[in-house]
């Protein structure tokens, strides 16, 4: 009678074993080819992705694109700007690799530094530093800080900014005062010059905006800011910074880095500058945030 063999012969076995290793090599080259993927998802192709909020830049189309221009002369490569309303997204877009850097806002910045780099600050009045105003209509001479606000409606400008939204919460904790009991109502406007638009249209008794906005309203648009007043000033926080994901190549971040920097010493880029009533863009450091990072920890937890 004839056995059958449990065990294949030599030769099978053989065979197995280099199909075995084939298999095994197909899937550490696909392992490796999925990690770059997910290390630097966007630099796959030419050209940087670099985002926008309506926070700062609404109703700017025809300076973004002169900017861009700008930035694919100096680069050598095609730059496109993504613009969406809210920091939130753009902020998420920067943390899902799907954009290579963004000017954001403090806030975000503080909250996921692990996953980020800071590429840029840009220098207002020469230094790398803003504040928060709190504005009322220009008819209101009573209201002199937030605790005469007392009932009102009031208009932040995102959720995600420290000058529209983190600012206000923490001097209210302060007081030891309820944000959410405080206002009769409050609302978000999605960029900081409707914020102005809001109390200067009677929409809010109150709102929060960014100073380096009002102030260059104030240029720009007297029309708009003489019909609200400054009450309040915040103390001086980092001024919002352009970061990058954290997983971007060394040599993009040194080259992104350098073209801004060079802004201020370059004639178009010094034109540029000037719309944007900035002084040029400064290395700055992850210091310039801790007081950011003491707003929210007394947003979220009140004055000691």
């Amino acid at each position: 009678m004839k056995c059958l063999s449990l065990f294949p012969s030599a030769v099978s076995a053989r065979q197995i074993l280099r199909q075995q290793w084939r298999l095994v090599l197909v899937l550490v080259l696909l392992a490796c080819s999925l990690q770059s993927l997910a290390a630097d998802p966007v630099r796959q192709q030419p050209g940087f992705r670099i985002g926008l909020t309506a926070v700062f830049l609404d109703n700017q189309t025809s300076f973004i694109k002169a900017w861009e221009r700008y930035l694919e002369q100096k680069l050598g490569e095609p730059v496109r700007f993504v613009q969406r309303q809210s920091y939130r997204e753009i902020t998420q877009l920067l943390l899902d690799g799907q954009l290579d850097a963004a000017w954001i806002c403090g806030f975000p910045y503080v909250r996921f530094r692990e996953r980020l780099r800071l590429l840029g600050v840009p220098l207002y009045h020469g230094k790398p530093l803003y504040r928060s105003y709190l504005i009322v209509p220009a008819d209101d001479q009573q209201t002199r800080s937030y605790g005469d606000l007392e009932g009102a409606v009031f208009a932040y400008s995102d959720p995600d900014s420290n000058s529209g939204f983190l600012v206000p919460q923490a001097e209210l904790r302060r007081r030891g005062i309820d944000p959410a009991r405080f206002f009769s109502k409050t609302f978000f406007t999605w960029s900081h010059r409707d914020v102005v638009r809001a109390v200067a249209d009677g929409l809010a008794r109150g709102g929060a905006v960014d100073g380096y906005v009002w102030d260059t309203l104030s240029q720009t648009h007297p029309e708009l800011t003489r019909r609200t007043r400054v009450v309040w000033r915040s103390g001086y926080f980092g001024f919002p910074p352009f970061a990058v994901r954290a997983t971007l190549a060394a040599d993009d971040f040194d080259r992104l880095q350098q073209v801004l920097m060079g802004m201020a010493a370059d004639p178009q880029g010094r034109k540029l500058l000037r719309r944007l009533n900035l002084d040029g863009f400064g290395r700055g450091s992850d210091r310039l945030y801790d007081s950011i990072r003491k707003e929210l920890e007394v947003a979220e937890n009140g004055a000691e």
